[in-house]
């Protein structure tokens, strides 16, 4: 006679399995989505229009642009001028009292000298093409500064300090940057904005439209 072979996977589940399956899944993508969110990517709206034209913000997230924020690529390769990023307030800015995050494009890398000519970014000396995301009546100078660190910290030409960068809105005339306030620490930076996801009619990629001395 055949000895019946036990097989616990196959038995009758209790009526109630299903109930703890559900719970264990749940759990598991409750998981995974904080893993996704806090290692990987994050979804963000824009709240204000100093990146106007290239991301639309409003208090309303609603009407605002909603992004996709990649958290990984930074563990691999350094961040690059034209990248726009998502970054934790400064100490000087939470001096001010900032506590939510800023977005704003990379133009000054670590050891670059930076200063504002003729409404125009010098770097090392030669004057910034930034024609692809800012319209020729923008002028980028310090007299946005009208609050915060006194002088602005671009009033004068700055070297940027090793691991850091300096960061300005696209909508020069209303964006509190580092022209004002200073540069960003490579470890306050978040992520790089990579997807708009909302409006419908404008899902797709963020092109960093990189830039370079001329």
């Amino acid at each position: 006679m055949q000895n019946q072979v036990s097989d616990n996977n196959s038995s009758p589940q209790p009526n109630n399995s299903w109930m703890g399956e559900l719970l264990r899944t749940i759990g598991l993508s409750i998981v995974l989505a904080l893993g996704i969110r806090t290692f990987v990517a994050e979804a963000r709206w824009i709240p204000t229009g100093s990146m106007e034209p290239t991301l639309h913000g409003t208090p309303n997230q609603w009407e605002a642009d909603k992004i996709i924020v990649d958290k990984l690529s930074y563990n691999f390769t350094k961040p690059q001028r034209g990248d726009i990023v998502v970054f934790s307030p400064t100490k000087n800015l939470q001096s001010e009292e900032y506590e939510d995050a800023f977005i704003k494009r990379i133009i000054g890398l670590p050891g670059e000298k930076v200063e504002l000519k003729q409404g125009k970014v010098f770097i090392n000396n030669k004057p910034l093409r930034e024609n692809k995301y800012l319209s020729s009546s923008q002028v980028t100078s310090v007299e946005v500064c009208a609050s915060g660190q006194q002088p602005p910290f671009l009033a004068q030409s700055q070297t940027i300090p090793p691991g850091s960068y300096l960061v300005l809105g696209d909508n020069r005339g209303s964006s509190y940057d580092s022209r004002c306030w200073g540069v960003v620490p490579r470890g306050n930076i978040i992520g790089r904005a990579i997807l708009r996801f909302w409006p419908l009619n404008h899902v797709g990629g963020i092109d960093k439209s990189p830039v370079y001395p001329q």
